[in-house]
């Protein structure tokens, strides 16, 4: 039985990571507008790093974090622009952004699917033995 445990604990830890993927996409669109004085550091997206785990799940293993440089975006009526009106805006790509959140959203999908079917089958196999 331990086998089919196996499959919710690694289908758990699939939503987790997923969850993970989502919560830092979901970050970087919300401050895909955050904009700082060219003297400061830009917003810095969130791209969480995966690695297998050896008994077969998925773990988040870093978070890297993007450019602080991020890129300059000419703002002159803003209060936080430079003398030259310019002001530090994060380097995010939104097109880049919503594609990942459908792929995060996909997979978090698949393993509540997953998590769903292995409660079925363990379900029916308890249910055999009571006929």
């Amino acid at each position: 039985m331990s086998g089919a445990f196996n499959l919710l604990r690694i289908s758990d830890e699939a939503m987790g990571a997923h969850q993970t993927w989502m919560d830092a996409v979901g970050n970087n669109i919300a401050n895909v507008n955050t904009y700082e004085p060219t003297s400061g550091n830009a917003f810095q997206a969130q791209y969480p790093i995966f690695q297998s785990d050896p008994s077969g799940g998925v773990r988040v293993a870093s978070v890297a974090e993007g450019d602080p440089q991020g890129r300059e975006v000419s703002m002159p009526d803003s209060p936080l622009a430079d003398a030259n009106g310019y002001v530090r805006a994060p380097d995010i790509d939104m097109s880049s952004e919503m594609g990942q959140l459908i792929m995060a959203q996909r997979g978090y999908e698949a393993s509540v699917q997953v998590t769903k079917s292995a409660q079925d089958i363990y379900t029916a196999a308890l249910s055999i033995g009571q006929k």
